[in-house]
């Protein structure tokens, strides 16, 4: 008797724990998408100083596209910069942005937002608090980061 008693203490016990630890996985989760966003930030800002060193352009950049997996280039719009150079450029600053599909807006220079998908299940923002526990369904997979790039402008306006 006791050990049924014992037992269903415990089942008791596991039904309040595991939803609420799942809630903090996915806490997790986004809030690292949310930093690997503003690492490619801060990578691409670092990124185009050195482009306007070299060609004294860098304003003219507008938005930067890399489409993850095996590509080796980004597209730039808004100038003539090598896109792959450019992608070795910011892949120097953030490892984790090798491999990963990503886009930017920009505007005088300057990276104002950034979205990248980190899997298939999570993307994050810089600036953060666009993509939260609540909406990061809305948002998941590479298909859908012209969203959450253009939510995360309107953030960053």
């Amino acid at each position: 008797m006791e050990l049924i008693v014992v037992i269903a203490i415990i089942g008791v016990l596991a039904a309040i724990l595991v939803p609420s630890m799942l809630g903090y996985v996915k806490k997790s989760k986004v809030s690292s998408a949310n930093s690997a966003a503003n690492s490619l930030l801060k990578a691409i800002n670092t990124s185009l100083v050195e482009v306007d060193e070299e060609t004294q352009d860098a304003g003219s950049i507008t938005k930067i596209e890399c489409a993850g997996g095996n590509a080796t280039t980004v597209t730039i719009t808004g100038n003539s910069y090598s896109g792959t150079t450019f992608k070795t450029k910011v892949d120097q600053y953030m490892e984790k942005a090798k491999n990963k599909a990503w886009k930017a807006q920009c505007k005088g220079g300057v990276c104002i937002a950034a979205a990248i998908c980190v899997d298939s299940t999570y993307t994050g923002t810089s600036p953060a608090g666009v993509v939260t526990v609540d909406n990061y369904s809305t948002y998941s997979g590479s298909g859908k980061l012209d969203n959450a790039l253009a939510a995360a402008v309107l953030k960053a306006s």
